[in-house]
């Protein structure tokens, strides 16, 4: 596992879910003279994705969150992404919530399937710091925050061999492996199955720096070339036009991680695997979960008391973003949705239980931030504990 992929995952899930909530925030707008209180316009869309980049490229949490550490477990990222999404005057329930989560996922897991080479996760990367800087357009000083990043990126990222860079798409992979989300905009371009796998091109241009298929060549004992064998394969491969920029501006050629929303047409997510009913059956067959790590989480998010969802003060109220295109829908994705993929973090109450109280007051002494190496499983409690000066 590589201790350089959390800013990386960090910021591309970061960059889908702006892509998400704007392409909602447009559908929803109102022209600002015609909107009722509860109604988007489109300075509260601005709003909104100013907040949620604001908190995301803060400073002195850019800084923790480069520092090499291991990932996160799903749940204590899930739980970061939920307090990011509530940075501001937006209002998500846990349905909405959990679709944008999928949609996010989904959508980055299909980006490092695809890349062309390891190296091009860098690419995705920028992509998606491109299309936030064109969010941002009108705020100078946040523009300059995400520039940063961009340099610290470079500075970090720039010099790695492609060894590492292989070591951090498989971590990625590894994250994302038991994530098998139907997604309509992938079905509809018939790059998902029914069963929420990616279907992998066997044709198209090859990785920048490499030949196309085709030909064998063979050496002697010298390092000279004797022989040539030519040979058919069934794909479509070209060469690569050239290699994507890896600088603060340019043509990154890749097109993976690019807002894919910026054509309006609905996106819904749905669950692979058995019937609902089959699934209730399951669900019913799960022991229940470890209250102590449900603690665990509970612990994470008082962590992250520093991004608290903003109450607008005096009578501004605030805004309420719905995913879903109607009320069944939203109903029946909160009744089918497995338990395994249930991020809810529930408040355990321990104070009956006086031995639970001491076991749980041992774990929570474990969690505390200690002077032990950055690579270690501290499950990034230096990253969650910036998040309280936020």
């Amino acid at each position: 596992m590589s201790v350089r992929t959390l800013p990386l995952l960090f910021l591309n899930l970061g960059g889908e879910m702006l892509y998400i909530l704007d392409q909602r925030l447009r559908a929803q707008n109102i022209p600002g003279d015609k909107a009722r209180r509860d109604e988007w316009t489109e300075v509260d869309r601005k709003r909104v994705l100013n907040d949620i980049i604001s908190t995301m490229f803060n400073r002195k949490f850019m800084e923790e969150l480069f520092k090499p550490q291991e990932l996160y477990s799903k749940k204590a990222l899930r739980t970061v992404y939920d307090r990011l999404a509530h940075a501001s005057i937006m209002r998500l329930n846990q349905a909405s919530m959990d679709k944008l989560y999928d949609l996010m996922t989904m959508a980055l897991k299909y980006q490092v399937l695809l890349c062309p080479r390891p190296k091009d996760v860098l690419l995705v990367t920028f992509n998606h710091l491109d299309a936030i800087k064109g969010f941002i357009q009108d705020s100078p000083a946040l523009l300059h925050l995400v520039d940063e990043t961009f340099r610290q990126l470079l500075e970090i990222y720039g010099g790695l061999p492609a060894g590492e860079f292989h070591l951090i798409r498989q971590t990625l992979l590894a994250f994302f492996q038991d994530l098998h989300i139907r997604v309509s905009i992938f079905l509809k371009d018939r790059v998902q199955n029914s069963n929420g796998r990616f279907v992998l091109p066997v044709s198209g241009p090859v990785p920048w720096g490499i030949e196309v298929p085709g030909l064998i060549r063979m050496f002697n004992t010298k390092g000279e070339e004797v022989k040539r064998v030519e040979f058919q394969h069934s794909g479509n491969y070209v060469a690569a036009p050239k290699e994507g920029s890896f600088e603060l501006y340019g043509d990154r050629v890749l097109k993976l991680g690019t807002n894919m929303y910026s054509v309006n047409r609905p996106v819904e997510t749905h669950m692979s695997g058995p019937s609902n009913n089959l699934a209730s059956q399951t669900q019913q067959s799960i022991a229940p979960p470890n209250p102590l790590a449900k603690e665990e989480l509970n612990f994470l998010a008082r962590l992250m008391g520093g991004m608290e969802i903003k109450k607008p003060g005096g009578p501004e109220p605030g805004f309420q973003l719905n995913l879903f295109t109607t009320d069944e829908e939203e109903e029946q994705a909160a009744l089918s949705r497995p338990e395994e993929l249930s991020y809810e973090v529930v408040n355990i109450q321990a104070i009956q239980d006086q031995q639970r109280n001491k076991e749980l007051a041992r774990i929570m002494g474990e969690f505390e931030i200690t002077d032990q190496p950055r690579w270690s499983a501290s499950k990034g409690d230096d990253l969650l504990a910036m998040m309280d000066e936020l």
